[in-house]
């Protein structure tokens, strides 16, 4: 019997220390060599501290900024997920005409379809140049620069879908509104 289970206790350690500490370690090692930036979570990094990841939608509210797809679970990365509504629900149509009123009271122009419904994981960190495009006048105004200027700023950030196949066009709402931040900054409000 003990020529049956020692085998077997020691192919389970050494597929252990292969499988589990090995080859996460090797893998680990190759990304943060080719991709160092994507292996430590793309993350933007403003006065030395991280405020947000390319990777993970968050929200922004203020007119000056881009403002992201809605998300069913408040941008909370550890509660990712969809709300699970059905395209019957009543809910659902409900949340979806009051996010359309507020987008066409905020930019004016019909609401494209990523800024009234949010998305499987609620944390998308792009919208589509649509969605966008209709925000260039509110962030415009906001700023006090020309529409031209967003528009050059959103042409810049376009992401093309991955070898020209996969994916779609988009732009990323984080790093749009780090590039309006820092070409065109707004001076914070004073307390009186």
């Amino acid at each position: 019997m003990l020529d049956l289970i020692r085998p077997a206790i020691g192919l389970t350690i050494v597929m252990t220390v292969l499988t589990g500490m090995a080859y996460p370690l090797a893998m680990t090692g190759i990304a943060q060599t080719l991709f160092p930036a994507r292996a430590e979570g793309s993350l933007a990094i403003r006065d030395g501290k991280a405020i947000g990841s390319a990777l993970i939608g968050q929200e922004f509210s203020e007119a000056r900024y881009l403002h992201p797809r809605p998300s069913a679970v408040g941008y909370d990365a550890a509660a990712a997920g969809a709300s699970n509504l059905g395209p019957t629900s009543a809910e659902l149509i409900s949340a979806v005409n009051e996010r359309r009123r507020v987008w066409e009271t905020e930019n004016g122009g019909a609401a494209p379809v990523d800024a009234v419904t949010t998305s499987a994981s609620g944390l998308d960190p792009d919208i589509s140049i649509d969605n966008a495009l209709g925000q260039v006048e509110r962030i415009a105004a906001a700023r006090d620069i020309s529409a031209l200027d967003v528009e050059r700023l959103l042409a810049e950030a376009v992401e093309r879908p991955f070898l020209g196949l996969y994916g779609t066009v988009r732009v990323n709402v984080l790093a749009v509104n780090l590039a309006l931040d820092k070409a065109y900054p707004v001076a914070p409000v004073q307390a009186k």
